[in-house]
């Protein structure tokens, strides 16, 4: 859900639950000291790929019933989040700026802000992709990978986190 009616630190999980419905899962985490409530939507689709089953799911983070963060992530054919990993290098701490790395790699699928992040004064991006392969000559194969970006008040990249999970 790539959409400007998100408005963290005001949005409510009420308003959540009223456009979507209830969640398909619910929990609860530790971030920066905060408990912070995740709620989790998840659809089927068209598939991008051969063999990739489609899906589409959003998570919702909030803290003191507001939401400090969302996150987006399809292999569905017409939007998917798939995104160019070896353009991740080029995005420098101390140097990129927020317009730098939009550029490169388009808009996000998420953001955050604290306690999701690690001081109040900061905010943050992810672009995240998942996908499950089936075949029926191998195993079912999951594989996801996340880019997590951490901006100063300024707009410049402070801290990037980059991880991949599983076998594409």
């Amino acid at each position: 859900m790539q959409d400007d009616s998100l408005v963290l630190g005001k949005t409510t999980r009420s308003d959540i639950i009223a456009r979507l419905g209830p969640p398909y899962r619910e929990s609860a985490v530790i971030k920066n000291e905060k408990q912070i409530k995740t709620a989790s939507y998840t659809r089927t689709g068209e598939a991008g790929d051969d063999g990739i089953i489609p899906s589409r799911s959003e998570g919702f983070y909030f803290y003191d019933d507001k939401l400090v963060g969302y996150e987006y992530t399809s292999s569905w054919k017409g939007d998917s989040t798939d995104f160019d990993k070896s353009k991740v290098s080029q995005i420098k701490r101390g140097v990129s700026t927020r317009a730098d790395v939009v550029q490169l790699l388009g808009p996000p699928g998420g953001r955050h802000i604290y306690p999701l992040v690690a001081k109040p004064d900061e905010d943050g991006v992810s672009y995240l992709y998942g996908q499950t392969r089936n075949s029926l000559f191998a195993p079912i194969t999951f594989y996801q990978k996340q880019l997590l970006i951490t901006f100063n008040k300024q707009g410049i990249v402070i801290d990037m986190q980059y991880a991949e999970r599983g076998q594409r």
